[in-house]
């Protein structure tokens, strides 16, 4: 249950909340308060990483699609995007625009602006937000998102 809760939602306080409603019911059940304390640290602990996990996934998925439509897209042209998660909450689009091809013997690279598309809600249309720049670089065979940033995988536990 907590696992669907915590990918579900992105609020912060998901470990906090089931952390403290875990300790509770463990220091009742057992009639000890540092049992409950201890199951409560360590619940929240877990629904904490696990969204972070399900976080930096999601937020790779995008990044990937976002570097496929670039890597396809040529220069002046816009182009939508859009992810779709396995779980419909936190599905993303908008529109990309390429400005500029590095060619470098290093590698081949796009610079981008891209935009994310508000939802409609209540009859309202849907509206741009904001707009990003980034940069998509080829990597054996498939583009790939080229800003250092805690999504990228070769952070490890740095992130």
């Amino acid at each position: 249950m907590s696992a669907a809760v915590v990918s579900l939602c992105s609020c912060s306080s998901v470990g906090e909340i089931s952390g403290a409603v875990a300790g509770i019911t463990t220091g009742a059940v057992t009639a000890n308060p540092v049992v409950g304390y201890g199951v409560a640290v360590g619940v929240s602990a877990a629904a904490d990483a696990a969204g972070k996990y399900v976080y930096r996934y999601w937020q790779r998925e995008e990044q990937d699609s976002i570097a496929a439509v670039i890597g396809d897209t040529p220069i002046g042209f816009e182009q939508p995007w859009e992810v779709r998660h396995a779980v419909a909450y936190g599905n993303q689009r908008g529109v990309l625009q390429v400005i500029r091809v590095i060619d470098s013997p290093l590698a081949l690279c796009k610079e981008a602006l891209f935009s994310t598309v508000e939802s409609e809600t209540s009859g309202q249309p849907a509206k741009t937000s904001q707009w990003f720049f980034v940069t998509a670089c080829q990597q054996q065979g498939q583009w790939k998102w080229a800003n250092a940033e805690p999504a990228v995988a070769r952070w490890g536990n740095l992130q």
